[in-house]
């Protein structure tokens, strides 16, 4: 890849973009003045990039059919094997197809990125591996993970484990379902708005979005830094703090690992809960589209957990139904200029970017019509903002997020979880192929209320199954202080022993 000084006309146009006139001088000029700065883009063009060994052998692995693949669950199937023993040996592993493993096809949900195959493996990929997993193989997301249902993939739906036409919840679709399923013993998902959180309590599993800086998103596709995070899906608590003592800490890219320490999380479970405050957050279950059945279900559990020896109590933070209004301006705009128009990465991050993706992802503006609806949509208003605001909202709720985080610590002064529904609905049918655009995008929007909250404040958040209603899973979601993964696991576990969740 080489780069040519610009041409006059080029130069015009440059100009033009930033407001500038310039005389015929002033482009001659301004060529001679750029022609250094060409050869030093040119000389950086000839060095070797930064790629991260590939040590494991893999294949390109195949294209699950229709009656391997019932809920459509699966992209590919790949295995590739760990090392010989460690904390995962024996344990089989799912990836989101946002998760770069080398040598695999990887589309993010997207035909727009048909044909991309990534060049390295992405930190946690490697990690588990030389924790002795054995990945199966990488499964189905939502398109660019802009959806909390699962139906806007460009590969079709994927179907809810429990019952069939129904979501499974996004944009981890995948991953919940393998997992619910019992294909695999744990899997990777993603969380921007509630990723991880949404589709394990549509299927009935323990996902765990981490604190923000605790695990590292390097060789994942970003959407948005400040709300990229990353973790375990899996169908038991044991089996999630494992797995999250693999994935955590520093690896030397990502700049966001702001961990004190990597704890040894499987040391909370059997402590149980005896001494614990836990705080019912009283507009978890206000949001306008809560279902009345699943706020019981939610409620009885929280009984639960009185019974085996927390003090529970009802709290109030107001400011936790503005979290999803603060979330839009930086989840919006965040995407459109990183994930779209930064070409998967942008600028000023400070990690180590994909120039592979970045290149490969620069095509969908010559597909920019199959995208989804819901990326159409964010892309649209996020260019429109910006167009006319320039960043300003996203500096500004990014502001106000503070002030959310501040109330969530107030109560943290007094209560050691909070507690509310994960989702304020249980999964809801698929939306059919002929259903409107608006039906469409409600069906991928509409459950995020009080997930996208932690995403921007960053707290730790974890979605354990609680009950069935009208035979599917209802979500109950723990969040704790910063960095204090080991307290949700704990009540998690704790609740997880009082017997199976289906039966509650």
């Amino acid at each position: 890849m080489t780069v040519v000084l610009p041409t006059p006309a080029q130069l015009r146009s440059v100009a033009e973009q930033c407001g500038l006139s310039l005389t015929d001088d002033d482009v001659a000029s301004f060529r001679g003045l750029m022609q250094g700065s060409i050869e030093a883009y040119n000389l950086v063009a000839a060095m070797p990039d930064e790629v991260p060994e590939v040590k494991y052998p893999r294949t390109p692995g195949y294209r699950p059919s229709a009656e391997e693949n019932p809920r459509n669950a699966w992209y590919r199937k790949a295995t590739v094997k760990g090392a010989a023993g460690g904390k995962l040996k024996g344990k089989t592993v799912a990836l989101k197809d946002n998760i770069m493993l080398a040598g695999v096809p990887m589309t993010n949900g997207s035909s727009t990125l048909e044909g991309y195959v990534p060049d390295f493996d992405a930190t946690i990929v490697t990690r588990m591996l030389d924790a002795g997993a054995e990945i199966k193989g990488k499964v189905h997301c939502e398109h660019f993970c802009l959806s909390g249902g699962s139906h806007t993939g460009s590969y079709g739906p994927v179907h809810n484990p429990h019952k069939m036409g129904y979501s499974a919840g996004g944009s981890s679709s995948g991953s919940g379902v393998v997992v619910a399923l019992g294909e695999v013993d744990m899997a990777i998902g993603g969380d921007q708005g509630g990723s991880i959180r949404m589709p394990s309590s549509f299927c009935g599993i323990y996902g765990m979005k981490p604190t923000w800086g605790l695990v590292p998103y390097t060789g994942i596709m970003p959407i948005e830094i400040y709300v990229d995070h990353t973790g375990p899906m899996t169908a038991t608590v044991a089996d999630n703090a494992l797995l999250l003592e693999v994935l955590a800490g520093d690896d030397g890219y990502d700049p966001r690992i702001k961990a004190p320490k990597v704890e040894e999380y499987t040391k909370a479970l059997g402590q149980g809960v005896k001494g614990m405050k836990i705080g019912i957050l009283k507009e978890g279950f206000e949001q306008p589209v809560a279902e009345a059945a699943v706020n019981e279900s939610v409620r009885e559990a929280a009984k639960r957990f009185k019974d085996l020896g927390a003090t529970v109590e009802t709290v109030s933070i107001p400011m936790h139904l503005l979290g999803g209004a603060i979330w839009t301006p930086i989840g919006t705009e965040g995407l459109t200029q990183t994930m779209m128009f930064g070409d998967g990465y942008g600028l000023s991050r400070g990690d180590l970017y994909s120039t592979s993706l970045m290149d490969f992802h620069r095509g969908w503006r010559r597909q920019a019509d199959s995208l989804s609806e819901t990326t159409k949509l964010f892309m649209m208003l996020g260019t429109y903002i910006n167009n006319n605001f320039g960043p300003r909202f996203y500096g500004k709720a990014l502001n106000i997020s503070r002030r959310l985080t501040a109330a969530y610590d107030k109560a943290f002064g007094d209560y050691d979880l909070l507690l509310l529904p994960t989702t304020p609905m249980k999964a809801t049918k698929l939306p059919e192929p002929t259903a409107s655009r608006e039906d469409y995008v409600a069906r991928a929007l509409e459950m995020i209320g009080n997930t996208a909250p932690f995403d921007i404040t960053h707290h730790p958040a974890m979605s354990l199954p609680c009950g069935m209603v009208d035979g599917l899973p209802v979500g109950l979601m723990l969040v704790g202080r910063m960095f204090e993964e080991s307290t949700i696991y704990r009540a998690a576990h704790a609740f997880e022993q009082i017997g199976d969740w289906k039966k509650m």
